[in-house]
């Protein structure tokens, strides 16, 4: 048995692999693949990345492409998700904010330096026209820490995936005063490079396996239930969640690898452009 051990948000995006694992399908090919949940989200997998707790992250675009700039030895092998990633602005429930326009010049909670939540709230601010040179932040780890850190006025609004906070939402934890989608594909599969320099065989076994769950996973019988069950979400959320999400089999093309880091060139997030062949592996 090959062991793989592979990271990704506790979150609906990433259920196709807790069915794959299921169904043992790792395991009939010789693969003992070992799922970890990252509640901390894009940094917290990086960091895994970096300290090879992790073989296999499912992660945020953006991030990966900046933490593999910033010396991360990893490569991008595919698009997971390419519909974007729509981010919630969130605010207490009791604060005084109900506009977008209400948060600037304030402090955005974020999971960590590098997160999504981080980079994010600077494509926010631009598209506010906000100075992002202004931009204050405050590091709660994860969604339980946005929730404890925002009631006690740690951190002004936290941005975090639509419909895993709407639950929050509609508790009354958290008020939702606008949204941010990415303006590019949310997640892609990144794999450390040393693996795929060692047992690339093995990566494309993974590979095959999810993809194949991925191109019929909208079409599983009763899916929207299960999802709704399983992550305690409205099943009217769920379904508009589904309408909204394209799942993908390919390779990231060059012309988002470039626009992703034109973004993050811009607004200072990373020193230089790389080339596409330096961030990307395809899988033969």
């Amino acid at each position: 048995m090959k062991k793989i051990n592979i990271g990704g948000v506790p979150e609906h995006f990433n259920l196709a692999w807790y069915l794959t694992l299921k169904e043992r399908a790792y395991e009939k090919e010789g693969i003992n693949l070992r799922w970890k949940d990252y509640p901390g989200g894009t940094g917290a997998m990086c960091k895994a990345l970096r300290n090879k707790k992790i073989d296999i992250a499912v992660i945020l675009t953006e991030g990966i492409i900046k933490d593999i700039i910033a010396g991360n030895p990893a490569k991008i092998i595919q698009t997971y998700v390419q519909s974007p990633l729509i981010w919630g602005i969130h605010v207490a429930a009791e604060a005084t904010y109900n506009t977008i326009e209400d948060l600037e010049g304030t402090k955005a909670a974020i999971s960590r330096y590098g997160s999504g939540s981080h980079l994010m709230a600077y494509i926010n601010a631009e598209n506010n026209g906000w100075d992002t040179d202004n931009l204050g932040f405050e590091v709660i780890n994860n969604l339980e820490g946005a929730i404890d850190g925002l009631n006690k006025g740690k951190g002004d609004y936290f941005m975090w995936e639509h419909f895993t906070t709407k639950p929050l939402v509609d508790q009354g934890i958290f008020k939702r005063v606008a949204d941010c989608p990415t303006p590019w594909p949310c997640f892609v599969i990144a794999v450390r490079s040393e693996l795929l320099e060692e047992d690339e065989e093995t990566v494309k076994t993974v590979l095959n396996i999810i993809n194949e769950m991925t191109a019929k996973f909208k079409d599983l019988p009763n899916i929207d239930e299960r999802i709704a069950a399983r992550y305690e979400q409205q099943l009217e959320d769920v379904q508009k969640w589904l309408s909204l999400t394209e799942w993908s089999q390919e390779i990231i093309d060059e012309k988002t690898i470039h626009k992703v880091q034109d973004k993050l060139l811009s607004l200072d997030i990373i020193p230089e452009k790389w080339n596409y062949k330096d961030l990307t592996h395809k899988i033969i």
